[in-house]
């Protein structure tokens, strides 16, 4: 355990005490929301990304102690277990370092040095390998070794074998593939021709070749996707003739009868071992970086496309568009509670435009819509000058194309036949698209993160790796808002720590049987929420309806009594919260935050977390955020000149650059060289998704629906 805080210490520069503190904690079956949250006394304050990040590294020392145990274990019962060796187990920090370590000793199949070994030749291999005969003849100490009955019929045949025990025995040495490693990776060049002379989109790197450790993960994906679908031959390139002098330099001894030999040896070790070897495993390395890094950024992308400011309390329309099957039309009031269903065909082939218009302006009317979001899939530029040329005729209404990638999935789903057992299939999809305006997160939480749409080379990742990534993204999202017991559904709920699927329905089930909850109490009564499993999610759970408004904060209950005593030493009472207690933050700071903490019994960071949540009740940390853009126009792309400055809304954000819809259905890119006027080594640094950003048009090409786009001219409105 010492070994691992001091590690865990140094690499995340946290305080021992405070890394001693999350290991207990994660030991003792706390989740990463609930420590980030409610045992900041404990850890230093530490965010929950920064939680996550120990948490794996925690996850890889540990699995690296188990596989050290196991060396130790297996190499122990061989009999080859010296006190060098488990010194050198024991000081390795990564598992490619223990496994050079063990290659010698692991259980191999049947090799050439194997079948070598079986004829006796071993003996003659070592006395080789020495290097201390100063005169002789080879064939002559070879010959001593002939053995028809074990197929060893001259010595040429002996040398051979020697040859191939002495190749395995360099190729499995831990020192040289260590050091061969480290120079492939610095100076090694990865190469991709084409496999075919047929065009396509890998055409960039039909002739490409770039240094490893230059090389843009990205770049790594599209080239392994390329050798996937057979346009591209891919390989590692390096100088073998200095690769050859660091075995050399490892392995021979001058002026022996077999040095020359050796030297044969380890060049067959080199072309026909270990390069292959390093080149498999330096590929596999490339492809695990990238992949993370994609994982990574796809993480970023999801974070703040959930965390969209939601458009609260307007009756909105999901318009889902479509040609020959008609657009859909679903209407929802400011619950999301669904209204009216419709289809209108104002698209191709049909065109009936003045129809549609008469049947949605109706169904505007009558339910006083205030929003339209448009879903951004097949038709939906049409669709998108339809409404807006409607909309000239109706004032007070605006409307955002959304996007709705897993829309169609969520409504083939069991949920959604669950919350619409008889709606159409396609209508379910157009109520999805007027929630994901209303409230992006509820809604988005009932699809799978991978279909979200807001990463790149999703479905080459590691599917387990993923998914775990993007369900540690939602439940933060999630946890950070808090969810309304009353009104949330299970897919939402079963992100609340402490939650899963099976205590989510039974929450909702619950609800359904004795009606609304009327305070945190009643979450001891649902079957299989015990002790543990309340402590972690009561905090994230919210009760509007409850008669004590703590239940209706982040405040946790077992703070309610450092809540009260807050207040009382501030000169107020709880049911002043219910209005906002808006000078207690001022109040706390005549009196002292840390008298305020000694006096409350709870630490400062608490404290202070119990003040942002009496200050405003039912706050949402989302309404901090930009608004979300509604338009009322529309315009073409032909509209568009160089030179010209727009508004717009960042929707993804990868390792090249940023796209930004601005408002011609086309996003654009700002390509990472024209975010800002200094250098930026990656998009992250400089915009998120969801960001309302001033562009400058850089260049428009119709033909192949690219708009460049800059922002390094125009102020950026970005808070």
């Amino acid at each position: 355990m010492e070994k691992l805080v001091s590690q865990l210490s140094a690499e995340f520069s946290q305080k021992p005490e405070h890394v001693t503190n999350v290991i207990n904690l994660i030991d003792e079956g706390n989740t990463i929301p609930f420590i980030a949250r409610y045992r900041k006394e404990l850890h230093g304050s530490m965010d929950d990304g920064l939680l996550r990040d120990l948490a794996d590294r925690l996850q890889y020392l540990r699995n690296l102690d188990v596989r050290r145990a196991e060396i130790i274990s297996s190499i122990d019962a061989q009999g080859k277990l010296t006190d060098e060796l488990t010194a050198a187990i024991a000081a390795a920090q990564t598992l490619a370092k223990l496994e050079d370590i063990y290659r010698p000793y692991k259980q191999k199949r049947r090799t050439r040095a194997t079948i070598a070994r079986e004829k006796g030749l071993e003996p003659l291999a070592q006395l080789l390998f020495a290097q201390e005969l100063k005169s002789g003849n080879l064939e002559e100490l070879a010959a001593d070794y002939i053995d028809t009955e074990k197929g060893v019929e001259t010595a040429a045949d002996a040398l051979q074998g020697a040859n191939d025990i002495i190749a395995e025995d360099i190729s499995d040495d831990a020192k040289i593939r260590e050091q061969l490693r480290n120079f492939m990776n610095d100076y090694g060049l990865l190469v991709s021709e084409a496999a075919t002379e047929e065009d396509s989109v890998y055409r960039l790197y039909y002739e490409f070749n770039e240094n490893i450790p230059r090389l843009q993960s990205h770049r790594i994906l599209a080239i392994n996707r390329g050798e996937k679908e057979k346009f591209l031959k891919v390989s590692v390139d390096i100088d073998p003739v200095d690769s050859l002098k660091i075995i050399k330099r490892n392995v021979l001894k001058h002026n022996s009868i077999s040095t020359d030999f050796v030297a044969t040896a380890a060049e067959d070790a080199y072309s026909r071992l270990i390069f292959p070897s390093l080149e498999r495993e330096i590929r596999n390395n490339l492809t695990d970086m990238a992949s993370e890094q994609a994982i990574k950024m796809f993480g970023l992308n999801l974070k703040p496309t959930l965390m969209q400011p939601p458009v609260k309390n307007m009756v909105t329309m999901g318009f889902d568009p479509a040609y020959r099957t008609g657009c859909k039309i679903a209407v929802v009031d400011g619950t999301g509670k669904l209204l009216e269903t419709g289809v209108v065909y104002p698209t191709a082939p049909h065109n009936k435009i003045i129809e549609a218009k008469t049947v949605l302006t109706r169904m505007i009317k009558k339910h006083d819509v205030k929003a339209i979001a448009i879903g951004n899939g097949t038709a939906s530029k049409e669709s998108e000058i339809f409404v807006a040329d409607m909309l000239k005729e109706l004032k007070g209404v605006s409307y955002m194309v959304v996007n709705e990638a897993g829309a169609s999935v969520y409504s083939a789903s069991k949920l959604a036949a669950g919350e619409f057992p008889t709606l159409d299939v396609s209508l379910r999809s157009a109520v999805s698209i007027a929630r994901r305006l209303q409230d992006p997160l509820a809604e988005l939480v009932k699809i799978d993160p991978k279909s979200i749409g807001v990463g790149q080379y999703q479905h080459d990742m590691p599917t387990a790796r993923l998914d775990e990534t993007l369900g540690n993204v939602v439940e933060d999202c999630v946890n950070a808002v808090g969810v309304d017991m009353n009104t949330a559904s299970p897919a939402l709920l079963s992100y609340v720590s402490g939650l899963n699927s099976t205590t989510a329905n039974n929450i909702v089930l619950y609800r359904e049987e004795n009606g609304a909850y009327s305070s945190r109490k009643e979450i001891k009564k649902i079957p299989k929420i015990g002790a543990k499993a309340f402590e972690q999610c009561a905090g994230f759970l919210r009760i509007p309806e409850s008669k004590n408004i703590l239940d209706n904060t982040g405040v946790h209950p077992e703070s309610y009594k450092a809540a009260e005593k807050i207040l009382d030493i501030c000169g107020f009472k709880l049911h002043d919260v219910a209005s906002g207690v808006t000078e207690l933050p001022e109040k706390v700071k005549q009196i002292g935050v840390e008298k305020v903490a000694e006096y409350s019994g709870v630490g400062i960071p608490t404290v202070n977390d119990i003040i942002a949540e009496l200050k405003k009740p039912g706050r949402d940390p989302r309404d901090e955020l930009p608004p979300t853009m509604l338009r009322t126009d529309v315009m073409d792309m032909n509209d568009l000149t160089p030179g010209m400055t727009l508004k717009g809304t960042v929707r993804n954000v990868i390792d090249f650059g940023a796209f930004v819809d601005i408002g011609v259905h086309q996003d654009g890119l700002v390509h990472v060289s024209e975010l800002c006027n200094r250098f930026v080594k990656h998009p992250s640094e400089v915009v998120k998704v969801g960001d309302i950003v001033n562009v400058e048009v850089l260049s428009v090409d119709a033909g192949k629906k690219r708009i460049s786009l800059s922002m390094k001219k125009v102020k950026s409105d970005m808070v």
